[in-house]
């Protein structure tokens, strides 16, 4: 497949382990390891962050988290806490962001393996193989996603298997069931993580870009104002190998079910969490889970996403719906990174309550009549916006490293304010295994 062509797409999942990143000093230093040698590049496969990963999330600055947890996971929109950074939240991001890397180094990559596109470990151990054995949680259900896109028979026929892979290994659910954890966190969370693209047909699907009214209810004539989401993030979402397996939808659904019957009526969380195509799916996951947890849990537990680097998702129809049901998402875009800026465009990011169609966008007449609904899209939650320019670790980062989960993860940890970007004593530095 053309890397060239694969680097305009909707994720960077294969691509994250393969380019290089150039890492450097910060300005105004030199760069001199042992041995007097110039550290030049370091491939992705050999960058790990300056925190052991089996340490707990470093939560100590204002108050307690565990009387502030709902402002955390955005109860209020994360008011007063982005900008400048609140130390709790950029804990709880970065946390989070660990459950991602952990769905990233559990993908088997490998295109020869007999395990291709499954997880590499056990489900007892997933968690503890990557190295998050001490963060209290218990990995409850693998998650898989399959692609609803047909290859002509011709391509099966005479295609390596990997190349027309319609199911693989997305993500996991896992529950905190460490009491020491729950009572620092002030409740019980579910976290569901998921990683980004790396199958061909999942590449397929990401450039399937045009919206589709969800679950088909507006019929033939789908309008600006029936929720629509892109047409390749639905059919990973909800499509089935065959009329008796379960999609991604069903799977999440049933199990967070299941969930919310154990648990009754406890202080109770959902947090979504994905980078990439995972920022997508992690988006309708959250769609749904509203809906599932208004109807068996009381309360319903707060439902949160925490989304690296995603894609747009859905029109502004879509957006009020989520909304409306509750979700709260926090969206950490690079403003260098050129996945965050795609599929379609965006006319105006206003709420639909406010614009309930074209003739209210402002636009000129002869070009309303020119667009096509099913290419306008809306960003969803609140934005914390980041640049790789910031950093003083990163000299010209390319496109594949402006999108990589470790970038954003970097930048998380450097970012203090608008006015005063990267933070000196940040602890994720991109470094030498």
């Amino acid at each position: 497949m053309d890397i060239k062509g694969l680097k305009l797409g909707i994720g960077h999942g294969v691509i994250n382990r393969q380019r290089n990143l150039q890492l450097h000093a910060p300005r105004g230093m030199s760069v001199m390891p042992r041995g007097g040698m110039l550290m030049k590049k370091i491939t992705c496969s050999s960058i790990k962050t300056g925190v052991n990963m089996d340490q707990r999330a470093d939560v100590v600055a204002t108050g307690r988290l565990s009387d502030m947890w709902q402002d955390y996971q955005g109860s209020n929109h994360w008011d007063g806490l982005l900008d400048p950074m609140d130390d709790n939240l950029r804990g709880e991001i970065l946390r989070y962001g660990d459950f991602v890397d952990a769905a990233y180094m559990s993908f088997d990559f490998d295109t020869s393996s007999p395990g291709y596109a499954t997880c590499r470990f056990p489900k007892n151990t997933m968690l503890s193989d990557c190295g998050l054995g001490g963060r209290g949680y218990t990995t409850t259900r693998y998650l898989r996603a399959t692609s609803g896109v047909r290859l002509p028979r011709w391509v099966d026929d005479r295609a390596p298997s990997w190349i027309s892979a319609r199911s693989s290994w997305m993500g996991y659910v896992a529950v905190c069931n460490d009491k020491e954890e729950i009572s620092r966190l002030g409740r019980r969370d579910v976290v569901i993580a998921y990683r980004g693209t790396a199958t061909c047909l999942e590449w397929v699907e990401n450039v399937r870009a045009t919206l589709t009214c969800l679950d088909g209810e507006s019929g033939q004539n789908p309008t600006e104002n029936n929720p629509m989401v892109e047409s390749g993030f639905l059919s990973l979402y909800t499509s089935r190998t065959s009329p008796s397996d379960q999609s991604l939808r069903d799977s999440v659904k049933e199990e967070m079910a299941r969930i919310m019957q154990t648990y009754g009526d406890e202080p109770l969380s959902v947090t979504v969490v994905g980078h990439s195509l995972g920022a997508a799916l992690a988006t309708l996951t959250a769609y749904d889970i509203t809906a599932t947890a208004n109807a068996c849990h009381r309360p319903p537990p707060l439902v949160t996403v925490f989304s690296f680097g995603g894609p747009r998702v859905g029109n502004r129809s879509f957006r009020s719906e989520l909304s409306k049901r509750g979700a709260k998402v926090l969206r950490i875009v690079n403003s260098d990174d050129f996945i965050t800026k795609v599929p379609g465009f965006v006319i105006d990011n206003n709420d639909v309550s406010e614009i309930n169609d074209l003739s209210d966008s402002g636009l000129p007449g002869w070009l309303q009549k020119r667009v096509d609904t099913r290419w306008v899209y809306a960003d969803v939650g609140k934005e914390l916006r980041l640049s790789s320019k910031e950093s003083p670790y990163l000299s010209n980062p390319d496109v594949a490293t402006c999108h990589d989960l470790k970038t954003y993860l970097h930048l998380v940890d450097g970012f203090v304010s608008s006015t005063c970007p990267f933070r000196a004593t940040a602890k994720r530095l991109l470094t030498k295994s």
